[in-house]
């Protein structure tokens, strides 16, 4: 495999793949499994700021679930994830990742296959690759991204992701809208049979990132020369809640120079046993380590 094709398809599963975890963390649906974590009135008859706090608070609560999403970016790329995730202690999980278009569709699949393992610790995530891969770097196949290598990458938007990896939680959408001031109820829709209740608004993503990240006033102010360079200024949140407070959906859409970004996701089976562990070192490569050895020096590259 070249090097060029290594390094394109390293630094945008990196990327692409904690954003998709990011965004799946970022909703959710279905019944609760833990029923006695989750708030038993419905939401219906509170104002929209205090049935969301509901939700945030119900939610974080219920610690894990199972996750389904959707996502698009113009012509880069399509891709579902489904899996299970955790937050009680960190963000913990296994999501299967396919790339179902655009170009890191065709760049996976010059890897050997569009379809890749994730799994997320609290201190980094592990990205399984193809057959293909494995057979050019010593018959290994996972790489490592630890989260302070990923901060290196591209300035203030990676130490923004690493913050983000290691400090969402499921409610972030709740959060989100509640921090954007702009939130409105749409109205009662029944979901799978499910009734809840849905809730919209716009969140201007800088002003965001500064409230609710802990990044340096440099970082935040690269961060917000990347998304102006990026084409993204504003983020629009569609919530679902059920009558136990939980979140059931979200779709989240934005404008970017790459093209219109989409993400919709679903939740189910709160509160499942979420067991993610750390793949044999034997059988992993270091992300920095790859890109050393692909002429690429780690925080020196941008992504966009």
């Amino acid at each position: 495999m070249k090097s060029t094709t290594v390094r394109r398809v390293t630094l945008s599963v990196a990327v692409l793949t904690a954003l998709t975890g990011v965004a799946a963390c970022g909703t959710d649906n279905g019944s609760s499994g833990k029923g006695d974590k989750a708030g038993g009135n419905g939401v219906t008859h509170l104002s929209p700021v205090a049935a969301l706090l509901s939700a945030e608070k119900s939610t974080d609560k219920a610690e894990s679930a199972k996750v389904r999403s959707t996502t698009s970016i113009g012509g880069m790329m399509s891709m579902t994830a489904n899996g299970a995730l955790s937050w009680g202690d960190g963000l913990r999980g296994d999501l299967t990742i396919t790339y179902t278009g655009g170009q890191m569709a065709d760049a996976m699949r010059k890897a050997g296959s569009t379809s890749m393992e994730a799994r997320y610790l609290p201190d980094a995530y592990y990205a399984k690759m193809s057959e293909k891969f494995a057979a050019s770097f010593g018959g290994k196949h996972w790489i490592k991204y630890a989260y302070d290598d990923i901060a290196k990458l591209a300035g203030g938007s990676g130490a923004y992701l690493k913050d983000q990896m290691q400090n969402t939680t499921p409610n972030q959408s709740v959060k989100m809208l509640l921090a954007s001031g702009d939130v409105k109820k749409v109205g009662q829709e029944k979901m799978a049979g499910v009734q809840t209740t849905h809730y919209s608004g716009t969140v201007n993503v800088a002003d965001l990132a500064g409230k609710s990240s802990n990044l340096s006033a440099s970082q935040l102010a690269d961060l917000k020369k990347q998304l102006k360079q990026a084409g993204v200024t504003t983020d629009t949140v569609d919530i679902w809640v059920n009558d136990q407070n939980l979140l059931v959906k979200k779709i989240e859409k934005a404008d970017m120079a790459t093209g219109p970004m989409t993400s919709t996701a679903y939740y189910s089976d709160y509160g499942v046993k979420v067991t993610a562990e750390e793949p044999p070192a034997s059988d992993t490569k270091d992300f920095k380590d790859l890109m050393k050895s692909a002429g690429t020096v780690a925080g020196s590259g941008t992504t966009s």
